[in-house]
């Protein structure tokens, strides 16, 4: 059975928050400390590479997560901060490596799953959501045109690629200087195929104040 490593994001500054919103309090833990206990506990997963903020200590990390193997400082943009934990890695070319946002606390060992057996078989996995809402492009505020939202997912992380697959992408993208918004798409300009499997809606990013109150009320339910 192939390795999987898992790179948790968790350097950035967290301006629209107002603070680095991976450190908040979430019902008595951290937002990162809920990540990465939900990892660490799935039996796939073997190693964690964590990405911290420049000049943040990942010792305790260490020391309370077993699987917490590397401790990074991050880049000055997430991608940049990807390829240093990538760096960091002892893989081999079919080993899986997992991509989470630490500011996905609530992420679940069923969308893990799905992800890394996903990327056994083709490569690349992202989990998804369908979008609900009436999806508009606009431009100058005004409407362009009215997206079919039975073709649209919100992605969702862990990402999930065979090392050979995620390699050639940062490459490629440190090479044509190219930032994407997340690892899949990086992996798409490469021509490789992105599967999508099932997400949860449950799986929230915290991006503001409101978000954390509503995962605070989802470890309620």
């Amino acid at each position: 059975m192939s390795k999987v490593s898992a790179i948790v994001v968790a350097a950035g500054a967290g301006r629209r928050f107002g603070s680095a919103k991976q450190f908040a309090e979430l019902r008595g833990l951290s937002v990162l400390d809920r990540t990465l206990s939900a990892l660490a506990a799935h039996p796939e997963v073997d190693e964690i590479v964590l990405v911290l903020p420049v000049g943040k200590s990942g010792s305790r990390y260490r020391k309370r997560f077993g699987k917490v193997a590397a401790v990074v400082s991050g880049g000055k943009r997430r991608q940049d901060s990807v390829a240093r934990g990538f760096e960091r890695l002892d893989s081999g070319s079919d080993d899986i490596v997992l991509v989470h946002d630490a500011v996905r606390p609530l992420v679940s060992r069923e969308v893990i799953t799905r992800v890394v057996q996903k990327a056994r078989k083709c490569g690349a996995a992202v989990a998804g959501v369908p979008v609900e809402d009436t999806v508009k492009e606009v431009a100058e505020g005004v409407v362009v045109q009215t997206l079919d939202r039975a073709k649209l997912q919100r992605i969702q992380t862990p990402q999930a690629f065979f090392y050979r697959v995620l390699d050639r992408a940062l490459k490629k993208a440190q090479k044509d200087g190219f930032y994407g918004t997340d690892e899949a798409a990086l992996v798409e300009r490469t021509g490789h195929p992105v599967a999508v499997v099932p997400g949860d809606i449950r799986n929230i990013k915290i991006t503001t104040a409101a978000d954390l109150k509503i995962a605070e009320a989802l470890l309620e339910d």
